[in-house]
């Protein structure tokens, strides 16, 4: 089962990591990155950009055609700052994972079970179902190829 652990933080926890020198959090971020690595179970992550850089977008689907503008804007604690993607055997695994993330008080981490094919099967004869079913094989085959 893959699992997406979803960041999020308060502004506490945001001023917190502000006391922390930079090279410790790449340091802690690292060695947890590498413990699942070695596990074998971290298929993915990544951090995202801060917001005062600019660099997010708000796409609004309430509006035909969508509605673009920066953003987003919302409480700290509302918006996530990264994620990891994580291939485990269970439920209670993804949760021992995630707690070992190298977090402070203020943070969080939302679990979320990330749907696979065996979700859709009631769909099985759908163009699109069996397409993504191809494509996630390329891309197994093409990362074979790759190591």
């Amino acid at each position: 089962m893959k699992y997406m652990f979803i960041m999020r933080a308060t502004e506490e926890a945001v001023q917190a990591s502000k006391d922390i020198p930079f090279e410790q959090i790449i340091n802690q971020m690292g060695a947890y990155n590498e413990s699942m690595i070695n596990a074998g179970v971290m298929l993915g992550g990544e951090g995202l950009a801060d917001l005062s850089e600019g660099s997010g977008l708000v796409v609004d689907f309430s509006e035909d055609p969508p509605l673009v503008t920066d953003g987003p804007y919302g409480e700290t604690h509302e918006l996530f700052n990264g994620f990891w993607i994580v291939q485990v055997g269970s439920r209670e695994e993804a949760a021992e994972w995630a707690s070992r993330a190298p977090l402070g008080p203020g943070s969080k981490l939302e679990v979320r079970r990330v749907t696979e094919a065996s979700d859709f099967a009631d769909f099985a004869d759908n163009e699109y179902i069996q397409k993504e079913e191809l494509w996630r094989q390329e891309e197994e085959n093409l990362n074979a190829g790759n190591k």
